[in-house]
């Protein structure tokens, strides 16, 4: 004799097949980038692994959502997400003031400036200044990367306690050994006031980043120059740190409207 269902089961169930839906529909909208704006019914099938029928409704619900617009060609981004851009830029973009201090850095150092906060096991990009010179690094802001490697992720996770750590390493390629590497790198850019990668995640590419405080002293962001390893000789890695840490503290100082609020 089957036992029928509990209420709480069936409420459960429902519950995982609406967030299972939800991040389908998310999906779907993940396939859409600068390079491809403009995807079709074929193209998210193959890619997503669903059945088309899936497919299909999850469009249809996008589309009358505004969250995609139907053309001829495919399917691309829908005017509903100007909204949530409006509101995206309203809530993490910095003040004109830190915005000139991060272009005259830029200017100035003549590599790539970034803003990054932690959010997990990640770091998020919420502000740039791209290098000036024809051969640069750049993310873009919005842009998750891991903690597990970076000169800003050293800094940003200063104050993490070993559970953390543990779950950033296991993020790594390298497993759980490299929370002794992890915990090597935070003491380092603890004690020199900064922190510098060469080539820990990408190949070629090196990084200088310090700290951002809040008034109450605690890090909130890190500030970064990144650029190919070949112009982040010793040297500069110092002129860099200096400059690096006037900027942040000035930046502290000042205080953050956005995103970081209250907070600061």
């Amino acid at each position: 004799m089957t036992k029928a269902p509990t209420a709480a089961e069936t409420g459960a169930e429902s519950e995982s097949q609406g967030v299972r839906s939800v991040q389908r529909a998310l999906d779907i909208l993940t396939l859409l980038t600068d390079d491809r704006p403009l995807v079709s019914i074929r193209d998210i099938v193959e890619e997503t692994g669903l059945a088309k029928t899936t497919v299909i409704r999850l469009v249809q619900t996008l589309e009358q959502c505004g969250l995609l617009w139907g053309t001829a060609a495919g399917y691309m981004a829908g005017p509903g997400l100007w909204r949530w851009a409006h509101l995206a830029s309203r809530s993490w973009e910095l003040p004109p003031e830190t915005q000139r201090m991060m272009r005259d850095l830029a200017a100035r150092r003549r590599e790539t400036v970034n803003v990054y906060v932690a959010r997990d096991i990640h770091r998020i990009c919420i502000a740039q200044r791209e290098s000036p010179q024809p051969l640069r690094h750049v993310v873009h802001i919005g842009d998750e990367l891991p903690l597990w490697a970076g000169a800003a992720a050293k800094v940003l996770l200063r104050n993490a306690n070993a559970g953390r750590l543990l779950r950033v390493a296991r993020s790594s390629p390298y497993g759980e050994p490299h929370t002794k590497r992890l915990q090597e790198w935070i003491e380092e850019a603890t004690r020199q006031g900064f922190a510098v990668s060469h080539g820990e995640r990408e190949e070629g590419l090196s990084a200088v980043a310090v700290p951002i405080f809040s008034r109450s002293g605690a890090i909130v962001a890190a500030l970064s120059l990144s650029g190919p390893t070949l112009r982040f000789t010793d040297e500069h890695v110092a002129e860099f740190a200096a400059d690096l840490r006037d900027v942040a503290q000035r930046m502290t100082e000042r205080g953050f409207d956005h995103p970081l609020g209250s907070s600061l």
